[in-house]
């Protein structure tokens, strides 16, 4: 593997792939990196916040450019192992899964490199490490005061050796998420985000037995520290805190090479 570049700004070089408005990219941008990324969809640049952006095919991008860089993070799309179309063969079948094609290419680079995705991806993950937002106190208050915190399980597989922090005991706290497809309570007129809170955390817990997604924009902000996003976007991003983290021993891990 090679060392840190000698860039112009004194920031190693980073790929982020399947790169969506950045919330992997702000981490490692808080971790010292300067960071490209690169995604299908050219609508995410407008909002992504690293140095460069490349809109087209991560995977054809990092065979031809991966060389390129000091180390190369990448999330493939999550949907074709996510818990979301689990129970759906036919919705399942739609989304490509793309961890093992994501892997060969990023080991013929030669560089240190990260793969991200959903805790459900884990049997086609190799010795992944979990990270989980209580390690890193990820947490807000709801509309109407109840604390939240947040879990959002993500795996992180690397062919650097990778720490994880300690991870506090899942209590009886109120868990709150980010992510699309949610089923709330009926809003009735005038009643205003803090007054539906409570109904929907109820309806969560006791009637569905399954996920809280706060109402508020500004509650999923807060969890997830991200307040540059579209919903979407959000909904489709790791806490820049997890990926803070992963620089950071990157980072250690490339200057030791090079001492």
């Amino acid at each position: 593997m090679t060392g840190v570049s000698s860039y112009a700004n004194g920031r190693p070089k980073l790929l982020d792939l399947f790169c969506g408005e950045g919330g992997a990219a702000a981490g490692y941008i808080a971790a010292g990196w300067d960071v490209t990324g690169v995604d299908l969809n050219a609508t995410v640049g407008r909002r992504y916040p690293g140095a460069g952006f490349h809109a087209g095919d991560a995977l054809a991008y990092l065979a031809t450019h991966g060389r390129e860089y000091d180390a190369i993070h990448a999330s493939p799309p999550c949907q074709g192992y996510t818990i979301a179309t689990a129970g759906n063969p036919a919705a399942r079948a739609k989304h490509v899964r793309l961890i093992a094609a994501t892997r060969e290419l990023l080991i013929l680079t030669g560089k240190p490199w990260v793969i991200e995705n959903v805790e459900q991806a884990k049997s086609q993950m190799r010795a992944p490490v979990l990270l989980c937002g209580r390690m890193f106190g990820l947490a807000a208050d709801d509309e109407d005061g109840q604390p939240l915190v947040l879990d959002r399980h993500r795996l992180f597989e690397s062919n650097i050796p990778l720490e994880m922090p300690a991870h506090p005991k899942h209590r009886d706290e109120q868990v709150a998420g980010v992510y699309g497809g949610s089923r709330r309570a009926k809003r009735l007129p005038g009643e205003s985000l803090a007054q539906v809170a409570p109904r929907d955390r109820h309806a969560a817990r006791f009637e569905r037995k399954g996920g809280y997604v706060p109402r508020s924009v500004a509650v999923q902000q807060a969890l997830l520290g991200i307040d540059w996003m579209t919903v979407k976007g959000m909904q489709e991003s790791i806490p820049p805190a997890y990926s803070e983290w992963v620089g950071r021993q990157l980072i250690v891990h490339m200057t030791k090479a090079v001492a």
